[in-house]
């Protein structure tokens, strides 16, 4: 664990001594502040007419944890598509194109420290930003302490994380297969559309074996139920097991890359 540490640190060194961290904290706050912004607004204006039309038998006002704060968390993994493989994609890629991953193996390293050290670091740069998006949360129970139910949030955020998690283990894996780093986030970016996108076909063929099959692939649908805050083991249970597959994989490319160098 001592040289996974070493490899952890170097590898934040390299996010937070260059530009690309700060723009992607960037981009990911700028993102879910125009939609926190716009899911505020629409809950106004949704209490507004509820107050409106309550005395014509609709008293009921929207619920502003589910409206605001767990919307907010569905676009966050939307978002995630695109900065994950940013975050992932130099891990490997730039190793091999400079040669230091050769370099790396004539040291006393096992891969899978090289690899947890590498995939910590990464998952530590999403925390962070996933941190700092709980200011809203924050926001929110003061000004709206009344309508603002913790535990649904922590449950949606634990479901945002598993994601994250998942779609960084993927992009690792791409990182891994090449020494370029565009194609390694293109590669990365497409399978996670793609894995994104098959969820669909469930809503355009309900109910028919290819539908349920999709469905269950979809990286997407798992996280519906952590969208209305609830924790369900089955689907953290998908994330977790997406992780360790791509991880397992990443492992043998890195073994086989060790022999063949």
């Amino acid at each position: 664990m001592k040289n996974a540490w070493a490899i952890y640190k170097r590898e934040l060194r390299a996010y937070f001594f260059s530009p690309l961290a700060y723009v992607m904290y960037v981009l990911f706050l700028v993102v879910c502040a125009v939609f926190f912004n716009m899911y505020f607004s629409m809950y106004i204006r949704w209490s507004q007419m509820a107050m409106m039309q309550r005395q014509m038998g609709a008293p009921q006002l929207p619920n502003y944890t589910e409206t605001v704060l767990l919307g907010i968390t569905g676009v966050m993994t939307f978002i995630l598509l695109f900065i994950v493989p940013m975050i992932s994609m130099r891990l490997f890629a730039e190793e091999k194109k400079l040669g230091t991953l050769e370099l790396l193996f004539t040291y006393p390293i096992k891969d899978i420290e090289v690899l947890m050290g590498k995939f910590l670091a990464a998952l530590t740069v999403l925390i962070g930003m996933l941190t700092l998006t709980f200011v809203y949360v924050l926001l929110s129970n003061i000004v709206v302490a009344d309508q603002t139910y913790i535990p649904a949030v922590l449950a949606s955020y634990l479901g945002v994380l598993l994601v994250g998690s998942a779609f960084l283990s993927l992009g690792i894996f791409a990182s891994a297969l090449t020494e370029n780093q565009i194609v390694a986030g293109m590669v990365s970016f497409t399978s996670l559309l793609v894995l994104w996108m098959i969820g669909f076909v469930d809503e355009i063929q309900p109910n028919t074996f290819l539908g349920k099959i999709c469905n269950e692939i979809s990286v997407y649908a798992h996280f519906d139920e952590f969208g209305k805050g609830v924790i369900t083991t089955g689907h953290a249970a998908y994330y977790i097991l997406f992780s360790v597959f791509f991880l397992f994989f990443t492992l043998r490319i890195l073994e086989s890359n060790r022999w063949r160098g």
